[in-house]
């Protein structure tokens, strides 16, 4: 006669984590192969200087830059988001107070993973501009510089990390209907506004900031995958 297995013992399935487990099953996986895919061909779009992409990335830029000289106070403004409320120090340390929150509830596991990706979205970032190493565009004048290569954009790029680990999160610990509606405001403005004044101020190219959006997605999603399909230690 067999017994019935106790509530906190593990399943047969890694995957059984609430909700992530969708994300660790076939639609996860689908998901993350679909923006893999995305994302490698404008990598090499990108690298072997495909010319409609130039040419679609001159135009655009050449646009937002005359907006950008002819509209002083609104390059101003967007200066300031990009400097201080979406910086990419300003996303790492709301990612530090998520790990630290994490800890504090308990929730260690699921902290070290947050803190691990946020990490890694920092060196994959740089690796991918050191080597690819694309050049900024440049401009008889200039609204405002930034230094190292241009692909992808490091700004959205930690944006949409941290933003899409906190809806993650969030997620995981089931908050109600008025936080996540709220949560998922403020970030989709964040990751579409940082991405916007990047472009606006110059400084990157427009698929310079796509590729940052499809990189940060597709690194949140293989978190999540790889989190819900992760089976958690036995308890003593």
């Amino acid at each position: 006669m067999h017994s019935a297995p106790r509530p906190d013992a593990p399943q047969n399935s890694p995957a059984a984590e609430g909700p992530s487990a969708p994300l660790a099953g076939r639609a996860g996986r689908v998901s993350a192969a679909v923006l893999g895919v995305l994302t490698a061909l404008l990598v090499g779009a990108v690298a072997a200087d495909w010319a409609p992409l130039l040419d679609a990335d001159a135009s655009l830029a050449r646009t937002t830059h005359r907006w950008a000289v002819e509209n002083p106070a609104l390059t101003q403004t967007n200066r300031i988001l990009t400097d201080w409320i979406w910086d990419t120090w300003t996303m790492r340390a709301l990612c530090a107070v998520l790990v630290v929150w994490l800890w504090w509830l308990g929730d260690r596991r699921l902290a070290v993973w947050v803190g691990a990706s946020c990490l890694l979205a920092t060196l994959l970032q740089q690796g991918l501009k050191a080597a690819v190493g694309r050049e900024r565009p440049t401009w008889p004048d200039p609204v405002d510089s930034a230094h190292f290569a241009a692909f992808p954009s490091g700004h959205a790029m930690t944006a949409t990390v941290v933003c899409g680990l906190v809806l993650w999160v969030l997620a995981l610990r089931h908050a109600g209907h008025a936080v996540w509606r709220t949560a998922l405001t403020v970030t989709t403005v964040s990751v579409l506004g940082v991405g916007w004044t990047r472009v606006w101020l110059g400084v990157h190219w427009p698929s310079d900031v796509l590729g940052g959006w499809l990189f940060g997605t597709l690194l949140v999603l293989l978190t999540a995958v790889l989190y819900g399909r992760t089976p958690r230690a036995e308890r003593p």
